[in-house]
């Protein structure tokens, strides 16, 4: 088969493909969690050892990972129709095809390989901006507010990936240029970077396969208010308790498996979470 795209990415960006192809399996599902043709087609057009992925059970995580960071976006987008999201480390993420509204504006921000591979598959317009950076300088901010605020920026399986000062910077920045902002990311626990050698000698795991590996850890979101002042948590999530209108939307077979989900080690260490950054604070649904 001659692949329309070749990849050539780095390791760390190279983990975007697991949800990409997790969202593409999905569809293809009987009774899938989320319908993502784009995604299907995405796997489709590029040259790359996917099989490698399959029947790992990781990949229906990522599926409803990505669920409930739309779920957050969509309530912003509901709140504020004519926002701005702004996804750091966009990858091969096609949540603006999900969840555009027509009206809203959305800036893509990854390191240059991976935004090389976006802009071969996606397409800029007047609302939709595609930048090359690293969320750690500080030559993106110019950019993003060329679109209108509120800004609602979502980190999805990318600080992980980050040193712990390279994540307090990432926040800062943030936080300094945009403040009041929203922003929704994830992070792992101490159980999981000390399982992390023996997981990618024992288990079936994604990563196992990758030369990427998790650079920091935080056992309590909460430590994060600590950073700046203006911090809050406002909701935080294991994958086996996503937020309720997220749970009773997906199918009856995966919701009869988030108890058991609940009970392992590494769903307890793992945790979606979001925070605003500054003043005005408002909980969000639980």
């Amino acid at each position: 088969m001659t692949y329309r795209h070749q990849i050539v990415l780095g390791p760390a960006q190279e983990t975007l493909l697991i949800p990409l192809y997790g969202r593409a399996v999905e569809t293809l599902k009987r009774n899938p969690m989320a319908i993502d043709r784009r995604a299907v087609e995405i796997v489709e057009a590029i040259g790359y050892d996917f099989a490698k992925f399959d029947g790992d059970r990781s990949l229906a995580g990522s599926v409803l990972r990505g669920l409930i960071f739309d779920h957050w976006v969509a309530a912003f987008l509901r709140a504020h129709p004519g926002g701005t999201v702004v996804e750091i480390g966009a990858g091969l993420n096609t949540r603006f095809e999900r969840l555009d509204n027509g009206i809203c504006h959305w800036v893509e921000l990854d390191l240059p390989d991976s935004m090389d591979l976006r802009k071969k598959l996606f397409e800029e317009t007047d609302r939709r901006s595609m930048i090359a950076a690293s969320i750690v300088d500080d030559t993106w901010a110019a950019r993003v507010r060329e679109h209108p605020s509120p800004y609602f920026f979502v980190a999805e399986a990318v600080l992980i990936y980050l040193t712990e000062a390279d994540t307090r910077r990432a926040v800062g920045q943030i936080k300094d240029s945009f403040p009041g902002t929203t922003l929704a990311f994830d992070t792992w626990g101490e159980w999981i970077l000390r399982n992390q050698r023996r997981r990618d000698q024992r288990r079936r795991d994604p990563l196992r396969k990758m030369s990427a590996k998790l650079e920091w850890a935080c056992n309590d979101p909460r430590e994060i208010e600590s950073w700046y002042p203006g911090i809050t948590l406002t909701a935080s999530h294991t994958l086996a308790t996503p937020p309720r209108t997220v749970r009773t939307a997906l199918p009856l077979r995966m919701r009869a498996l988030l108890p058991v989900m609940g009970v392992l080690p590494q769903t307890k260490a793992y945790r979606l979470n979001l925070f605003t950054l500054g003043s005005n604070t408002r909980k969000a649904e639980q």
